[in-house]
């Protein structure tokens, strides 16, 4: 918003300083009020290892979209909380006696949701599940489906927080999951160093509680962490893939599913970690 008052500030200023007021002392202070307006707005969106905070409440937001409903109908595409559907859903055989080429695996079911209402498993051909099972009234026949497909690559996608960066280890030593399993995994993110190198777009938190929790990490996903890392989430920072669009997230995910089509060939945005079990790769930038 800031650049933008500026732009507008150079644009509308200088137009009536010069043209209008005919005031050269005007056409200074315009210039220099405007080009201070964008390098704050600026500065704002390059200032991303710094500790932001919600200005309005959880609270607050469900109000004022509440009375909006009742005023105006109610938000068609605002996602309802997921249900757990416990009870197994019915498959037809000639559906099962396939496999899926690509599992993408969320931390959290919120933003399997989220790509599952955005068509993403159909448009990507691949399988959505959260680490939590969601769903679950298809967790069991989708994974029996999975586990034929010896060629399965499996993509993490996280929040930047102490929980998310262990979904990969929870799925190489799960017997849920993918223990004792060859299975390539491939880790989009978010991950600290994706924060720490990207300029812009990341909204960073920062609690007590995240910081016991990174303390509180297993050794093997410290290990795999830079010292800047571990800095950074022993601090009790953290980023949600909220604070991003659902189209940016279904983009980074396009990309990162592009760029692993074949890892026999050397890509730099794709890092190979650890020698033992599964092959696992970072991917080096979100975006």
């Amino acid at each position: 918003m800031l650049q933008i008052i500026g732009a507008i500030i150079l644009v509308a200023g200088i137009f009536f300083s010069i043209s209008v007021l005919e005031s050269y002392i005007l056409f200074v202070v315009v210039v220099l009020m405007g080009m201070f307006s964008i390098y704050l707005g600026t500065r704002q969106l390059i200032r991303v290892n710094e500790v932001q905070e919600f200005l309005i409440t959880q609270i607050q937001l469900q109000e004022w979209l509440n009375r909006w409903q009742r005023i105006n109908g109610a938000v068609n595409k605002i996602l309802p909380a997921a249900r757990e559907e416990t009870a197994p859903a019915t498959v037809n055989s000639d559906v099962t006696a396939y496999s899926f080429d690509r599992l993408v695996v969320c931390d959290r079911t919120v933003i399997a949701q989220q790509l599952i209402a955005n068509n993403f498993h159909f448009e990507n051909n691949c399988a959505i599940l959260s680490i939590t099972g969601y769903p679950q009234s298809i967790f069991d026949t989708t994974m029996e489906m999975l586990r034929r497909n010896p060629e399965l690559k499996v993509y993490a996608l996280h929040d930047c927080s102490p929980k998310g960066i262990s979904l990969v280890h929870q799925l190489r030593t799960s017997p849920k999951w993918f223990l004792n399993s060859n299975v390539t995994i491939i880790d989009i993110g978010i991950l600290p160093r994706q924060v720490i190198a990207t300029k812009r777009g990341m909204f960073v938190q920062a609690s007590p509680d995240s910081a016991q929790a990174a303390k509180d990490l297993f050794g093997e996903v410290r290990q795999n962490l830079t010292a800047e890392e571990l800095a950074w989430l022993d601090s009790g920072k953290f980023v949600e893939l909220e604070s991003l669009t659902p189209q940016k997230i279904i983009k980074v995910l396009q990309r990162g599913i592009a760029g692993s089509q074949n890892l026999e060939i050397d890509d730099s945005s794709l890092i190979l970690v650890g020698d033992t079990g599964n092959d696992i790769y970072f991917v080096e930038s979100f975006g």
